[in-house]
């Protein structure tokens, strides 16, 4: 170290503090990532896990699973919902939503009809007529969609007419608009190969997928890195000057 100036013990200290900081959030994204990762596996085991009571888990589903389930019951068909962002296939199209009424049950469960292709002159694709009569649904109940920013606000309560547009579908806003609460999750429904409905759910982590997080994990190492190299460089020993 005959080449470097002594640091004074507030340089140790502010460095040491940022390089501990900056390893400590590198640590926590590849957390986040080995997290995600994890759900990504449980989500697609769920399709071929064995079927769960859907009252067992209805109000208080466990965080880290996607429970298969069955219900019984009957659509509010004239009450759908179009996610008008969903990134299906470049003609556009909407992601459809229903309420379902259970048996003997005032909560409402949103269902996931699945994804509606449009064909290409952005208009919205022609909905099929959902059954009028008690229907037998199965799936996977899931989170909702992620809830983003929405210009102008609830954009649900300043349409009179469905179905109702919005490019996210935040479910405070559904229960307010039909006047009755809705469970935590929902059902996406199972595929079918006689349905017009393209079903393949997943999680959506587009805005923050596993690969993002361990970019960020190394962001944060090489700041940490880069303290410490700050620090030898401002007290390297300089040459004198030649007169």
């Amino acid at each position: 170290m005959s080449g470097f100036r002594r640091p004074s013990w507030w340089a140790l200290l502010l460095t040491a503090a940022g390089a501990l900081l900056f390893i400590r959030l590198g640590i926590w994204q590849l957390h986040r990532a080995d997290f995600k990762e994890a759900l990504l596996r449980r989500y697609a085991a769920s399709s071929s896990a064995p079927q769960q009571d859907f009252a067992k888990v209805a109000a208080a589903p466990p965080a880290d699973s996607f429970p298969r389930v069955q219900v019984s019951g009957h659509y509010l068909a004239d009450r759908l919902y179009l996610l008008d962002n969903p990134k299906h296939d470049g003609r556009g199209g909407v992601e459809v939503f229903a309420p379902f009424v259970l048996r003997d049950q005032p909560p409402l469960l949103l269902v996931d009809l699945g994804f509606l292709p449009g064909n290409g002159n952005g208009k919205t694709p022609q909905l099929p007529p959902l059954p009028a009569t008690e229907t037998r649904l199965r799936g996977l109940y899931v989170p909702p969609p992620p809830v983003g920013f929405e210009m102008g606000g609830d954009a649900l309560a300043r349409q009179t007419r469905w179905p109702k547009n919005a490019i996210f579908l935040d479910p405070a806003e559904i229960a307010r608009d039909l006047g009755r609460p809705l469970y935590p999750r929902m059902l996406a429904l199972d595929a079918d190969p006689a349905s017009i409905y393209v079903r393949v759910h997943t999680l959506d982590f587009s805005s923050m997928p596993p690969a993002r997080h361990r970019a960020y994990a190394f962001q944060w190492f090489t700041f940490a890195l880069a303290a410490v190299v700050i620090l030898l460089v401002v007290h390297r020993k300089r040459k004198p000057r030649e007169s």
